[in-house]
């Protein structure tokens, strides 16, 4: 079936882990002119993955005037998770882009909306591979499974078509898995979302913790496991391949199992290998070095589940391999939603994508890497949203790299934040955890869901803090903090080398913005769990990145703290002491902007 759609599209509203977002004054590329009208075919192609043939249910999207003589490049997209090629930001990415000459197809991804198959995480074995025979779609070398074919694409060579991707959260890892498996996709746009799963879903913030497995980020990783699972009661099917088991309805087994064993609470070496080694094998993490493709990294600050420092690695291997990248970090991300994006981002529900800074880098990305515009400007390598900018023409600033380390404090015995290592007080100080969670950063589906949440706390007797003197400036944080500590935990080191590594101790770091008044802002409300690899030796720590501005006369807050109520925290009571003195303290080391 072919429908003809008028320009006049009806606007939607989407939720904010999917909706694409940003700001600036001056277009970085005309932008393309507006297509008076496009067709919309509902499509099916059956496909092979993960050994399974199912059915991917799609949408094309043909601007008028297209076709064999006057071929168009294509953009392809898919679903955020739970999401499907109906919902606003994926149907708008058809719409969008088709409005702007561009043929557009959008497809439920495997095991969502109507399409087949199991719930993989993005393996570029079996999602890139579904992608990849869409490409072979638009590169005209199959077709749909009523017959349709597309001859209209702008073709480098016989079944090679000129096409993008853009999408967000689990619609961006696709994009990357299927680089992986296919040199054939010309631009990505990956946004908002991972490049290791391991990091994402266990977070272990140690240098140096290779093998020791993190915290369990418990809140959204069942979240997102129950809204896999409950897939075919969401979208009732009775399509087969769509069913593994009844220990795992909708995912493969080894996203069950990797669920089942963070859950346990028990990481036995055998186990937390295994699960590792899934969890990283379908992230970008390890194939990352097969993507050649050009790629704009998008990423939110305030994102608790895939945070900056996600994007900043993905950034930084490509960079050195010499894949074309550059990354803008946007304001918004997973969490927040009850807030959402700040003035003038963009927000594809409403197609402004020349109106915005995010927008129109997307829109230079594509004139140079799809229309071969050689002469467009993508902008700088990298950029970023100032919150604290109220004029949405001046919100991003811009650099030819990330921040270097602008600024050093040491962690004074008498709990304050010092500059300089001889105004360091020796002194010790402790702290016990309880058998209950003490700390609170976040309700991590709350924004998502539209509820409020509770302001971040400590309960006294449960964490350490280390607090600065007021700012005579304003001081400008860009990207992660890190900080270096050693602790003193007689009971953790007894457990050191169980067999477990629950038995290890867990700790949580964090970042404050105490205005004059006393109070306190956990910025972005953003923790970096650790589980210390070993207790008797110091260990750095990376905290997530952050784009923040402390005010003169503000005063900034180390802490770290025993719980967090969104994670799994320590196995049994381990107090931890923490000793200054000039010689041997903690450190924190600032990135700066301008420094």
């Amino acid at each position: 079936m072919e429908v003809r759609v008028s320009r006049r599209v009806p606007r939607f509203r989407a939720p904010l882990a999917l909706v694409l977002g940003a700001v600036l004054a001056v277009p970085l590329a005309p932008p393309a002119p507006a297509a008076d009208a496009y067709t919309l075919t509902p499509l099916k192609f059956t496909v092979r993955a993960g050994g399974r043939t199912c059915t991917v249910d799609a949408d094309l999207y043909r601007p008028a005037g297209v076709d064999r003589d006057h071929p168009a490049p294509a953009v392809l997209g898919t679903n955020g998770f739970g999401g499907s090629k109906s919902d606003g930001s994926t149907s708008t990415v058809g719409k969008a882009f088709a409005q702007r000459g561009y043929v557009s197809l959008v497809y439920s991804g495997l095991g969502f909306g109507r399409s087949g198959c199991l719930v993989s995480l993005d393996d570029p074995d079996i999602d890139g591979a579904a992608a990849s025979q869409l490409v072979d779609f638009l590169g005209g070398k199959r077709a749909a499974d009523d017959g349709t074919t597309a001859d209209f694409i702008t073709r480098d060579a016989p079944g090679d078509p000129r096409v993008g991707m853009i999408g967000g959260s689990y619609g961006g890892a696709v994009q990357l898995a299927t680089a992986a498996v296919d040199r054939r996709l010309d631009a990505l746009v990956p946004m908002i979302t991972w490049n290791d799963l391991a990091y994402s879903l266990s977070p272990n913030n140690a240098a140096g913790s290779t093998g020791v497995p993190g915290v369990f980020k418990w809140q959204w990783t069942n979240g997102f496991y129950l809204i896999g699972e409950g897939q075919p009661l969401l979208e009732p099917s009775l399509d087969p391949s769509r069913i593994n088991s009844l220990a795992c309805l909708h995912f493969v087994t080894e996203a069950c199992r990797t669920v089942h064993t963070l859950n346990s609470g028990s990481y036995p070496a055998d186990r937390t290998a295994e699960l590792l080694a899934f969890a990283h094998r379908v992230s970008p993490a390890s194939y990352l070095h097969r993507v050649r493709t050009p790629t704009l990294l998008v990423q939110g600050q305030a994102d608790t589940l895939f945070n900056l420092n996600e994007a900043t690695a993905t950034y930084r291997t490509l960079k050195a391999q010499g894949t074309p990248v550059k990354m803008i970090w946007q304001s918004w991300g997973h969490s927040g939603g009850l807030t959402g994006p700040a003035a003038g981002e963009l927000d594809l529900s409403r197609g402004n994508l020349e109106t915005s800074y995010v927008g129109r880098r997307v829109l230079a990305w594509f004139d140079r890497h799809l229309r071969g515009r050689t002469h467009v400007d993508t902008g700088p390598a990298f950029a970023y949203h100032r919150d604290w900018i109220t004029d949405p023409d001046r919100a991003y600033a811009t650099a030819s790299r990330l921040p270097a380390t602008g600024r050093t404090l040491y962690l004074s015995g008498d709990g304050r934040l010092v500059d300089r290592r001889g105004e360091v007080t020796a002194g010790s100080r402790r702290y016990t955890n309880w058998l209950t969670p003490t700390s609170h950063s976040e309700s991590s589906l709350s924004g998502l869901i539209g509820l409020p949440d509770m302001p971040p706390r400590d309960t006294k007797g449960t964490y350490l803090d280390w607090t600065s003197e007021p700012l005579k400036r304003p001081l400008d944080v860009v990207g992660a903090p890190r900080a270096t500590l050693k602790v003193v935990s007689p009971e953790a080191q007894r457990t050191q080398n169980s067999a477990d590594a629950a038995d290890k101790l867990v700790l949580f770091a964090k970042l404050y913005d105490v205005a004059p008044d006393g109070t306190r802002t956990l910025v972005r409300r953003l923790v970096a769990p650790v589980r210390v690899p070993d207790v008797t030796k110091s260990f750095t720590v990376t905290l997530p990145g952050i784009v923040h501005r402390y005010q003169a006369g503000h005063r900034l807050r180390f802490v770290i703290a025993a719980s967090d109520d969104a994670y799994f925290g320590n196995r049994g009571i381990k107090p931890v002491t923490v000793i200054s003195g000039p010689r041997n303290t903690g450190v924190l080391r600032l990135p700066v902007a301008g420094s």
